[in-house]
């Protein structure tokens, strides 16, 4: 996520926008860790990032808690990558924490960036760490902020769950998830100019995705649907091919999401959730032919959208394309060697009577 890029990147060459105090410090810990030494670029970062706690914030002049924070990013980021998970989890918290106490009124747009990726992380890694709870309120907390920072939505009355907060804040984008149509309205809302598209679909699709696991398919879709709204708006000029292919991916999470909410889904049902795949495969295939390479995401959208359709006209009673849809999806599935993808096209094929071998 580009909003914790600061802590890592911009540390090169510019260390010296950090206090003097913290500067050899900040540069013996990135030296260590370019020679390997992960356990000793810990000990100066570790030292760099008490002693920032310790300096008055106007010590750091131009976006201070970007700086502040973007210390202990890179220290949870090197601890992370040393194994230490819990260590590196406290690390970022802790710059949450201090991030929210300076208050997210004063901070400027890139440093309420900084607190959503930081957020978003938190939720990331609370998940790896089997916590639960925190995983949920954290990325609950990414979402309105996203909201209220971003698409400019006031405050909401809280709830008595973290997972209210979301229902209260999504409840108009709730009652329109089932039709693309919707996607006009929500790309009104204009994106401010410090954060982009990944940043801010991240954190939605990942509570989204917490959601859908839960079996909670009422938060999740109108999560999923602004998702998509920030990738693939109507006129997506300005999204890249990549943003395309996964605002694809998360219709076809909704079309998935349409169905399992119904033990029985209706005729309209299907041709709801149909409509989501359908765009999601379009929008796919032309992202596949104006890319020069071979792009990961786009091919494995495009897979699960055949797959996914096929199930669709299976439900519907049409065999025939469902058998021939299957078979597309099981020979692009082989081609990028998604396993799982080729495990469930060749039982759907065996269980409608036909041969489990891929068109030519």
């Amino acid at each position: 996520m580009a909003g914790l890029g600061y802590g890592v990147y911009y540390f090169y060459g510019m260390v010296t926008l950090w206090p003097t105090e913290l500067r050899t410090d900040l540069r013996n810990g990135l030296r260590a860790r370019d020679k390997g030494d992960l356990e000793l670029s810990t000990k100066f970062l570790q030292r760099a990032w008490e002693k920032s706690k310790t300096l008055p914030i106007k010590d750091f002049k131009d976006q201070p808690h970007l700086k502040t924070s973007g210390i202990a990013v890179l220290l949870a980021s090197i601890l992370e990558a040393d194994g230490k998970r819990e260590r590196a989890y406290d690390i970022y918290l802790e710059s949450f924490e201090q991030l929210q106490q300076a208050g997210m009124e004063e901070l400027s747009g890139p440093e309420k960036l900084r607190a959503i990726a930081i957020a978003y992380k938190l939720g990331e890694m609370a998940n790896k760490l089997q916590r639960r709870e925190d995983e949920e309120s954290h990325l609950v907390w990414a979402v309105e902020t996203i909201l209220k920072s971003v698409f400019r939505l006031g405050d909401q009355p809280e709830g008595s769950e973290q997972a209210d907060h979301a229902n209260c804040v999504l409840e108009t984008a709730r009652a329109q998830s089932r039709n693309p149509d919707t996607l006009t309205m929500l790309s009104e809302l204009s994106l401010p100019e410090w954060a982009t598209k990944t940043d801010i679909a991240s954190p939605l699709e990942a509570l989204a995705t917490f959601y859908a696991e839960a079996g909670r398919v009422d938060f999740a879709m109108p999560l999923y649907l602004r998702a998509i709204s920030v990738l693939v708006p109507p006129s997506p000029e300005g999204s890249t091919d990549e943003e395309k292919c996964r605002g694809a991916q998360l219709m076809a999470n909704l079309a998935e999401l349409i169905i399992r909410n119904h033990s029985k889904p209706s005729e309209e049902i299907l041709h709801q959730a149909e409509a989501w795949a359908l765009q999601g495969l379009q929008i796919t295939m032309k992202a596949k032919e104006k890319l020069p390479n071979i792009n990961a995401t786009c091919e494995l959208a495009f897979a699960v959208a055949l797959f996914n359709i096929a199930a669709l006209r299976r439900m519907a009673g049409d065999n025939a394309e469902a058998k021939r849809l299957f078979a597309l999806s099981l020979k692009q599935s082989k081609s990028i060697g998604l396993q799982s993808g080729v495990e469930h096209a060749e039982q759907a094929l065996k269980e409608l009577g036909a041969p489990a071998n891929p068109p030519p």
